[in-house]
């Protein structure tokens, strides 16, 4: 299927698929007089990709994870890059936890003045 075919069926936005196109990790996609078509396995790890954009990977980050998975044989550094994005998230959702707290005291400091 065709780029724009692909961004249509799965909901990918074409820059994203572009970017995919540019990290070379479509070594199966095939150009057709000049535009790529994809296959299941590229689907199945543009999948991936788009978890990753929406777990706050950066590019980089993407790419390196990527290299790992495509090269088959890192579990376990892929597990502890996993690992590692799972401890920022959690430590970003102790902040805002702290920061809904505060602001739930101050609301009930007015509250309790008037």
């Amino acid at each position: 299927m065709t780029i724009e075919e692909a961004s249509e069926k799965y909901c990918i936005p074409i820059k994203i698929l572009k970017e995919y196109e540019s990290m070379e990790l479509c070594k199966t996609v095939k150009r057709v007089m000049g535009e790529w078509h994809y296959d299941d396995e590229d689907i199945k790890r543009l999948s991936m990709i788009m978890t990753l954009y929406e777990t706050d990977f950066s590019k980089e980050d993407i790419d390196e994870y990527m290299q790992l998975i495509l090269s088959g044989e890192n579990d376990e550094e892929c597990l502890k890059i996993l690992s590692q994005k799972r401890k920022k998230a959690l430590d970003k959702i102790h902040i805002l936890e702290k920061q809904i707290s505060n602001l739930d005291y101050l609301k009930n400091e007015i509250k309790n003045n008037n």
